[in-house]
């Protein structure tokens, strides 16, 4: 299925956590299947890593890893360049091929 939001993109959470609520982020990583993404700095995890001996006779430290966990592309809206609002997106089509244009000030995201 075809996403309108994609890697790099600036978008807003608008619906889930309370803390996340609101936040803006760049766009890490698009996953097409499940329909989420990955955005910088919004719903933070916690893993406990424990040591492991690797082959080269190396350690991987033991200790709190913080990671972005993905959050499901219905609850983010793209935020404009242009006017700098979240905003919905609409795709225009012509000769040169397929452009995401933003719904409030007409402007060519692509």
């Amino acid at each position: 299925m075809k996403v309108k939001i994609r890697k790099g993109d600036t978008v807003e959470v608008i619906s889930g956590r309370l803390e996340d609520k609101g936040k803006r982020g760049e766009v890490i990583n698009v996953i097409i299947g499940e329909r989420r993404v990955v955005v910088q700095g919004v719903n933070i995890r916690t893993k406990h890593q424990k040591q492991v001996q690797t082959q080269g006779r190396r350690n991987i430290n033991p200790g709190r890893i913080q990671f972005e966990g993905p959050v499901d592309i219905s609850n983010v809206m793209l935020v404009c360049p242009k006017c700098s609002e979240a905003t919905r997106i609409a795709v225009q089509r012509d000769e040169e091929g397929a452009h995401r244009i933003c719904k409030n000030c007409k402007a060519m995201i692509d």
